[in-house]
């Protein structure tokens, strides 16, 4: 039997704000906009190449808006998504890896090589770069 994470809910305040922001931002897909009642609204949106969504809404999750972190994405090229994100006025940390467990500015060894944002409730994001063997086949 196959397990597939197919949604995550990510807790915010402001429902349109953080559609921009995942949407515009970051360009996620957005799949849908649902508006059940006056409490209850979600988005689906999806990243580039995933098969995971987030959703963000209303009257979907008591988790407190910012509470979600370490949330992480994966690509093939680190400084390529840093620039992209950069590009789309999203702030990142610079490109990082650890060493003994503190963080050192550039890249590192594989699947050592990382960035770090927040959306505009707190919610964490990790983006690491993933070695190009480890890229799925085709």
């Amino acid at each position: 039997m196959d397990w597939k994470l197919e949604v995550v809910v990510v807790p915010v305040s402001d429902v349109d704000r953080a559609k921009h922001f995942y949407s515009e931002q970051l360009g996620f897909a957005v799949d849908h906009d649902t508006r059940l009642s006056d409490e209850v609204r979600f988005i689906q949106l999806t990243p580039p190449g995933s098969a995971c969504s987030i959703v963000v809404g209303m009257g979907l999750t008591e988790s407190v808006p910012g509470s979600l972190q370490g949330t992480q994405l994966v690509v093939s090229d680190i400084a390529a998504a840093h620039a992209e994100l950069v590009a789309r006025s999203v702030s990142v940390s610079p490109v990082q890896h650890f060493e003994q467990g503190e963080p050192v500015d550039g890249p590192g060894d594989a699947w050592n090589s990382f960035v770090f944002f927040s959306d505009p409730d707190g919610n964490g994001w990790t983006i690491q770069e993933r070695p190009p063997a480890a890229d799925p086949v085709a």
